[in-house]
Formats: structure tokens, sequence, C-alpha cells
């Protein structure tokens, strides 16, 4: 065999080198191994395989060409699933494509009734160049957030020097103005591929919606709430398309449907337009009564997210500190030049409606160094998902309340921030942040001649500083709004001028009358309309980012965000905590907490904050994921944007939307331990 093979490959593969060879040679003395100066054939071919061997190793792929290839083959890999899956058939055997709400209740004989506002949150709305810096040229009118993202990778300092905020005032840079899209396309895709609103609006086009009687109020959300009516007038417009839709669908309220954040935005437009000028809207107290049928809030972040208070503080949430544990240095590096984190830290710093989502209330709600609302139970994923009832289970207000939970060491979540074994000590053995001590130790610098251009504040403190906020320090609601104003001052100052996050004891009071209240449901009272119904729709199931542990790294460099997620820090060994992060009950963004606390007490019956008793209901959604990629992200997802999708939360919109009321689509619909947290929540109302 050994024979053959040495000769087809003689014959077939190296003839030409072979005879080149022999030729070459022919002048030489034959050698012991040759045979009348003819080379041994056996000779030939380990010479060559020596200089194949040679020239193997010469060619060696570097790192970066590895990691090209690497690249290059999950793209591939990726788009082919995209493609295989746009291409299926809908009748592919195994898998039958559910009908949509839209064409069931088509059949069904339901048609639009009530006009539909649709109001998005925070990031997903998409956002175009109007006027820019020289290295923005050709980019007028296209999208800088939303869409492909496309300038980002081609010119990205270009790109954050444009969606940037005036660190001072909050508005536009000089000569940079970046403005919302209008329209239903602002939102109903953040990416190709990637739906938000688009399900939804899919669904009511069905039934007869179009865009006379639905409407995207587009607005910036990078901006506060007030600064979108001082800037772009998008309270007055939003109240004149209200207007205008009650009058032109034959004197129908309007059916609003706020998502995340977006909830707290209208919220402020609720009290905003029936205040006075020039501060007000000028609509009177009756205007909300006579406009509006309900208020449905997708994934409501009321009283704030604890995701917030890490993404101001280091950039980072729960992903991007697992992908620091598995490449560290990859997000900051200084070696590659990425510095991403201190580019997301800056960035975010501008954007003063980030500064909305702190949480409210205090530890009177979050919980202080020893207590929260939801501590003493231990959320077991798995084992939880199957003691919920099914979602066809309506009306249940979740008697049992142990039930999916058991009693353990309690977690203390009330410590938002904690640093090291602060997340567990006793709080006697805790040290308080004293905050002119610190102003008073901090060394101000000159940050554009010491560190560049990426300004986050952190290079103003001193190391001193620095690491006197991390000593056996740990920070709840009431504590973290100190935290904040003493690593970024400027900031806060901006964000305490548009927002605040206490918890009123007379609503009475003058001071309330002003705006930065109007977005805290626990410094503002909802409008005098009876008839208008108040939903709080989100999802549950999913574990949610609640409280922090970091740690605290180098301060040698300039311009280094000194702080960090530690992922490798020990925790309570209850199942809710994940590599530096405890964990409750969610939709993967807001904790239960946040998103049904004021439909389940602060707003329930008669209170000081609901004075004339508007109806609220809350309408949870058990998550279910997708059972396979040809579900997509699912249509029983309780995800905070996937639950867009939804196939239950859309019927529950279209038949509000088609005039149906919250009694008649099954009122309350709980599975979480959303009543047992109010329960220990000891508010005044």
């Amino acid at each position: 065999m050994g024979s053959i093979l040495r000769f087809r490959q003689l014959c077939y593969v190296e003839p030409v080198k072979i005879s080149s060879l022999i030729n070459q040679k022919s002048y030489e003395p034959a050698k012991n191994d040759e045979v009348g100066g003819v080379p041994n054939v056996d000779d030939v071919f380990e010479k060559e395989n020596k200089k194949r061997k040679t020239k193997r190793q010469t060619r060696e792929w570097r790192f970066v060409d590895n990691c090209c290839w690497v690249i290059g083959y999950l793209c591939t890999t990726w788009w082919l699933l995209m493609f295989m899956y746009n291409c299926l058939p809908v009748a592919l055997p195994g898998f039958q494509v559910p009908e949509s709400p839209g064409v069931r209740f088509k059949r069904e004989g339901l048609t639009a009734l009530h006009p539909v506002v649709l109001v998005p949150g925070i990031v997903t709305g998409g956002l175009e160049l109007w006027e820019g810096k020289p290295c923005a040229e050709g980019l007028f009118r296209k999208r800088l957030w939303g869409g492909s993202f496309s300038e980002l990778f081609r010119r990205p300092l270009c790109w954050l020097e444009h969606l940037s905020l005036d660190s001072e005032t909050g508005l536009d840079p000089e000569g940079i103005r970046v403005r919302a899209i209008p329209g239903l396309v602002a939102a109903d895709y953040f990416a190709p591929g990637y739906f938000v609103w688009a399900v939804l609006i899919e669904n009511l086009a069905r039934i007869g919606y179009e865009g006379k009687n639905m409407h995207m109020a587009a607005y910036d959300w990078r901006i506060s709430f007030q600064n979108t009516e001082v800037r772009d007038q998008t309270l007055n417009r939003l109240k004149a398309k209200i207007e205008l839709m009650y009058a032109t669908n034959g004197n129908k309220k309007v059916v609003v449907v706020p998502h995340s954040m977006g909830a707290i935005y209208f919220l402020h437009f609720l009290k905003w337009v029936e205040s006075p000028p020039p501060m007000g809207g000028g609509g009177g107290p009756g205007w909300c009564a006579k406009h509006i049928k309900a208020v449905m809030n997708i994934g409501p972040t009321f009283l704030g997210v604890p995701k917030a208070v890490s993404n101001y503080f280091s950039a980072e949430a729960k992903d991007i500190a697992n992908i620091r544990a598995m490449a560290p240095g990859l997000l900051d590096s200084d070696i590659l030049g990425f510095q991403t984190l201190k580019h997301s830290l800056r960035l975010s710093r501008t954007w003063d409606t980030i500064g909305s989502l702190i949480p409210k209330g205090g530890e009177t709600i979050w919980g202080n160094l020893d207590w929260s609302p939801e501590e003493g139970c231990n959320y077991d994923w798995a084992k939880k998902r199957l003691q919920y009832p099914s979602s066809s289970e309506n009306n249940s207000t979740n008697n049992d309340a142990k039930r999916g939970c058991r009693v353990v060491e309690p977690v203390k979540y009330g410590r938002i921030i904690s640093f090291g074994k602060a997340s567990q000590m006793p709080s006697s053995l805790l040290q308080s942040l004293d905050i002119k001590k610190l102003q008073r130790s901090s060394i101000l610098k000159n940050a554009s001649s010491t560190c560049g251009e990426i300004w986050s504040e952190y290079d103003e403190m001193s190391r001193e500083s620095i690491k006197e906020v991390a000593d056996n320090k740990a920070y709840t609601a009431r504590t973290l709004l100190d935290l904040l104003s003493s690593v970024a001052p400027k900031m806060m100052r901006r964000v305490e001028a548009q927002f605040s996050h206490g918890l009123a004891d007379n609503l009475d009071d003058p001071k309330y009358s002003h705006f930065k209240y109007w977005s805290n449901p626990l410094e503002t009272k909802l409008p005098d309309a009876p008839d208008v119904e108040i939903y709080c729709l989100y999802g549950v199931g999913i574990p949610t980012e609640r409280s922090y542990i970091y740690k605290l790294v180098s301060t040698e460099k300039c311009n280094i965000i000194p702080y960090r997620i530690d992922s490798s820090a020990e925790g309570s060994e209850n199942g809710c905590y994940d590599g530096g992060v405890y964990m409750v009950d969610g939709d993967q963004s807001v904790p239960v907490l946040s998103a049904g606390f004021m439909c389940a007490k602060g707003w329930k019956g008669q209170t000081r904050f609901n004075p004339s008793g508007m109806p609220t209901y809350i309408r949870e959604y058990q998550h279910k994921p997708p059972s396979s990629i040809l579900e997509g992200r699912g249509t029983e997802s309780g995800g905070h944007v996937a639950i867009m999708g939804n196939v239950a939360l859309i019927q529950d919109v279209m038949s509000v939307a088609a005039g149906a009321t919250g009694e008649e689509i099954g009122g309350d619909r709980i599975y979480s331990d959303i009543l047992k947290m109010s329960e220990r929540v000891n508010i005044q109302l």
C-alpha cells in the first residue's frame, strides 16, 4: 500500500519538482543512497515535506487573525440562521405559528373604538441628526440611535460627541442638534429584527387602527421631561394631538399605552397638562377626565430601578460585570484603546433622564441597612415557575404568600450599593459617609489638562476621597443620593433640579406644584378623574437586579473608574445572589416592587395619592422562555422589552382599546409576591 501511495504522489502530485531536482543534481557525484546518479525518491519526498513544514510554520496566524476568523464564523452562522428562520414555511411540520390576537379579534367582530397613544420609554426611541460637527458630514437626518448603529462602528468618537448633552445645561451642545424621529417608525423596531412596538401596532392595525386613531408620542428620551417642553414643546404637541384624536374620532376618550420610563414621563404629563402656565399646559382640572379613558403602563418604572444607580456609578450592570470577569480589561483596556466603559460613563452622565430612574421613596419603600420588603424569600426560579398558576387563572389574589418562597437567612436588599463584606456586616459596624468631610478633602483638578477628553468627574476627586467612599460602607435608597452627589456633583445638581426622589408628608404643600415632583408618584396626586383606569402591566419570573457588591480598584491612573462590581465576592447562599449582584423577582430590568406597588397599594382605592379613587388593575404576565429558536423572543415572554410581543398583553391592550373595562378583561391577575411586599411597606395612605 505504501508503494502504491508513493507512486501515485510521484506521478500526479509533484512531477515537476522531482524532475527539476534531478536536473539540478545531475552534475553531482552519486551518493551511497543514489543509483546511477538518480536521486532516491524517498529522500526527495522527505526534503519536500521538510520544506512544506518550514513554510507552514512561517505562515502561522497571529492571534488577531484567529479572532477575525472566529468573528467571521459567528456572523456567518448568525446570518445563516436568520436566513433560514425567515425562509421557513409557515406550516413547518411540528411548528405551527399561533394565530395572532389581531386576526382572532377581527374574526370575532372587534373593531377600533378608542384612539390609542403609544409612549416609548428610555433608549427605545430613534434619534436623528439635524445639525452636527464636521466629523458628521453626510449624516443629516440619518439615525444616530436606533436602526443599524453603523455610525457607531465607522466613527465612534464622533458618534459619542453627538449623542452627549451639555454637562452644564443638560441640553444641546453648541453646534449640535439631535432630535427624536417622529411617527410610528420612531420606536417600532430598535434595530433590524428587534421589535419594540411593531407587533402591537400590527395587531391593532388588524382591527382598524391607522394614523388617524393611533399615534406614537416620540420625544428625546435623553433630556429631562420638562426640558422636552422647553426645547421641543413635546408636551404641548402631545396635548394638542390627544385633543385632535378625541375630536376627530367621535369624542371617544384616548387609551394611552406608555412603556418603561414612558410611564413616569406620562405621569409628568398628567400633572403638567392641568397645571396653569407658564409651568403647566393650562388644560384645567377636568382635562384628563374629559380626554383619557385608560392609562395602560407596560413595565412601568414608577419607583425607579437600581440599575440606574450602577449605571451612574460605574457604567455597569450584571451583564457587564460578567463580561469583565470573563475577559478582564476588554471593555476598559488602555492597550487596545477601547475604554468602552469610560466613554459609556461620560455619555450616560449627560443624560438627565437616567436620574429619573433613581429609586424613589427612600428607605420606607426600598428598605434600610437591616430590612427590605423582599427579604426572607428564596427566589428559586426553576422551582417557583412550576408553582405559579397558569395564565388563565384570573382574579388571583395570591393568598398563599408563601408560594414559591421559603424563609432563609435574610438578604439585606436595602443595601443597594455595598463594598465587600459590608453587604452582610451588622449595621452597627458600618461607617456613614461624611459629605462635608469628603468635599473638604477633595482636590479639584483641571480635567481637560490632566485626563484627556473622557470627562467623568472621578478625575476631580482626590484619592483619599475615593477611598473614603468605599471604606466599610453600604448605601441605601436614602444615602444613595449623597453617594452620587459625592462622586458626580455636577451631574447631580442637574438631576436634582429636574427630579425628586422622596416621599411626601403633605401633598398639599405648595412646593409640590413644582414640575420636578410631577414624575414621582409618591410626591404628586393623580388627576381628579374617577373614571380613568390605571393599569400596571409587567412581567414576572425573571431574576432582576436589586443590589450590588462593589470593590475599589486601582486609583493610581488618571481618568479611571475607581469602583467595580465585584463578581468574585461571596454572597448569601440562598439562590438570590449571582456574581456580585443580588436578584429579586421582576422582568429583568424593573423589580416587581417598582412596577406594581402603586397599583397594589399606593393608588389602590381612594388614597392621598389618588384622591378621586381612580380604579387600578395589576396584570402580571408569567415569563415563559421560547421553546426553540423558531419562536424568536417568544409569545409568552415577560422580559422588559420582549413583553411587547406577549400575546396575553396584546389581547389586554386591544380589548381595552376596543371598549372593555378592567373588570371585563378579568381584573387583577397576580403571580408574584407584590401584595406581601406592599403589606410590609409602612406608608401613610
